[in-house]
């Protein structure tokens, strides 16, 4: 197969998780658009990408105007994207392909119909394996038989990333091969030995909450910086994640404001506990509906791998308590979690910073299905 240079484009791209992920494995992005401003910042800070080449806003709207991006999308290796499908969460009961929350997965189907490239990845939540029957069909129906399709549930903690974070992963190609083997090739990338939470973040500078309420901005050596001069440890982590690079700068490592109340509660809750542990009962502030509210805290263990990170962080980081400090976790510490490289650097406020990360695909969990997908290429 010819090998030119291996080209894709990422749809939803968000702060560029997936994106990265495949660079790192040899791809190389030509176009990427993103509907939230702050989060194309980020995605085109840390990268060439010319500006012209992302369109920011609303994937129909691009749609609508794809004639103007022809010459760009007329020869793609790759098309990828993680198209927001509300519908198809364990949360909600009513997981039908119609929702119109999934009108996105839709116009992800239409994009691809256009540029018909090699080779696709669509990245979602677990519960849309639910209708996977309905979903291969339509992708059937809108691309023709030309690709083999295949799916499955990848839990990232297999390939090196400390979190329990399963997501449906569907690849298709129109090369002749069987996108069944892409994910066995996989299997030879997983990990035998985890890292563990606190491999991943201890090694950062402590912090102490932000002692200003309301105020995000503010920096000094107990709470963070957005950026600081600092001379990592050499671990495996920090070699696995940064691919060797030494890097002399931290950044988003800052802490955010928490009341009195919650600093007591984060310190007096042990590794693994949560609201319904003795140890706050006097103290938390949900007795009446602790059944509703038992993961309103969690502090997280150090020697086991994290729970899933989300969006969630933006609001508070009550359920992502440091096992060692008495505060939430940074915007940083969650990127690692999320084996961001160390100088991945996110735009915007504070916390958009963690719903940037929270949204994200694990760097290295895209790195590997990248690198299995140019094994094939390569065959």
């Amino acid at each position: 197969m010819n090998t030119k240079k291996l080209t894709f484009v990422d749809l939803f791209a968000g702060a560029g998780g997936l994106s990265l992920g495949l660079e790192q494995a040899g791809f190389e992005v030509i176009f990427a658009n993103e509907i939230n401003p702050v989060c194309a910042e980020t995605y085109l800070y840390n990268r060439k990408l010319s500006r012209n080449n992302m369109y920011i806003g609303d994937i129909n709207d691009l749609l609508n105007s794809i004639d103007n991006y022809k010459d760009i999308l007329s020869d793609v290796t790759l098309v990828c994207g993680g198209p927001p499908c509300q519908g198809f969460s364990f949360a909600n009961r009513q997981r039908i392909i119609d929702d119109p929350r999934n009108k996105l997965y839709k116009s992800y189907l239409n994009f691809l119909s256009f540029v018909k490239p090699q080779f696709f990845i669509m990245e979602n939540v677990k519960g849309m394996a639910k209708k996977i029957d309905e979903i291969l069909e339509d992708f059937y129906n809108k691309l023709g038989k030309n690709y083999d399709i295949a799916f499955e549930i990848l839990n990232a903690k297999d390939f090196g990333v400390p979190q329990n974070r399963e997501r449906l992963i569907v690849i298709g190609n129109k090369v002749g091969i069987s996108s069944k083997e892409i994910f066995r090739e996989m299997d030879n990338y997983k990990k035998a030995k985890q890292f563990t939470l606190g491999q991943a973040i201890l090694d950062l500078p402590r912090l102490e909450p932000n002692k200003y309420k309301n105020n995000t901005d503010y920096e000094d050596d107990f709470c963070g910086y957005f950026e600081k001069e600092y001379t990592y440890k050499n671990t495996p982590f920090t070699t696995f994640i940064n691919n060797h690079r030494k890097i002399n700068k931290i950044y988003n490592h800052k802490s955010r404001y928490n009341n009195e109340r919650d600093i007591k509660i984060f310190s007096l809750l042990p590794q693994g506990g949560n609201s319904l542990h003795p140890s706050i009962k006097d103290i938390m502030p949900y007795k009446s509906r602790n059944n509703i509210f038992k993961d309103k805290y969690y502090k997280l263990s150090q020697n086991d791998i994290c729970k899933t990170i989300t969006s969630h962080m933006k609001f508070d980081c009550n359920m992502y308590i440091h096992p060692t400090q008495a505060r939430g976790l940074s915007p940083r510490e969650a990127a690692r979690i999320q084996t961001f490289p160390d100088d991945y650097i996110f735009k915007g406020s504070q916390n958009s910073w963690y719903m940037q990360i929270g949204n994200a695909v694990p760097v290295k969990l895209a790195e590997v299905i990248g690198k299995c997908i140019l094994k094939t290429i390569k065959k």
